[in-house]
This record gives structure tokens, C-alpha cells and sequence, in this order.
């Protein structure tokens, strides 16, 4: 099975910046797909950025420019580097992994606020 632990969540304001960590530990396939998903208060759990073994990513329209999404392999670890952030950036953002079915992380809260 596989474990993901993030961090990095925090208060920040408009503007601002943060980065977000995942270690992925248990038994994992570098051939793997990582990636970040965010949820905020009643909405649905949705896509901000996906990476593949490719280093190809893909991000959301609304985090394109602004947000980053990075892994390193040695350290079964992915990163998201947000900046210029906003309000609705607001979310609980969750790591996950897909390597023969979706693995999620307990999530770590961003606000954005002044």
C-alpha cells in the first residue's frame, strides 16, 4: 500500500506564496502518476495539477502561471509551488497517487486571506 503525508499548508496572504510536500512512502512505482487536488468548502474536490513519470504536468486553467508542480523520484516526493495567490485559492489541498488505483493523503489546509 502506499502512505502520503503533505505539508506546507498554511494562512497567507493575497499575493502570497506557499509550498506544498508529499512523501509518498509503502511500495511505490516510479512509473506512477502524482498530483494535487483541493477542495473547498461546499465544493467538489477538484484537479490543480497532475505529473506523470514524463515530468509532462498538467494544471488546472485556473493555476496555470501561478502554481508549479514538481516531484523528486530519489525521495518519493512531490512539491507544488503556489504563488501570486488568491481568495479563492482557499482550500484543503490533497496529494494523491494513481499507480494501479488512486492513493489520497489527509489533506492540509490553505487560506488565503488578508
Amino acid at each position: 500500500q502506499v502512505q502520503l503525508v503533505e505539508s506546507g499548508g498554511g494562512l497567507v496572504q493575497p499575493g502570497g506564496s506557499l509550498r506544498l510536500s508529499c512523501v509518498a512512502s509503502g511500495i511505490i512505482f516510479r512509473s506512477n502518476t502524482m498530483g494535487w487536488y483541493r477542495q473547498a468548502p461546499g465544493k467538489q474536490r477538484e484537479l490543480v495539477a497532475v505529473i506523470p513519470r514524463s515530468g509532462v504536468a498538467n494544471y488546472a486553467d485556473s493555476v496555470k502561471g501561478r502554481f508549479t508542480i514538481s516531484r523528486d523520484y530519489a525521495k518519493n516526493t512531490a512539491f507544488l509551488q503556489m504563488n501570486s495567490l488568491k481568495p479563492e485559492d482557499t482550500a484543503v489541498y490533497y496529494c494523491t497517487v494513481n499507480q494501479g488505483g488512486d492513493f489520497w493523503g489527509q489533506g492540509t489546509q490553505v487560506t488565503v486571506s488578508s
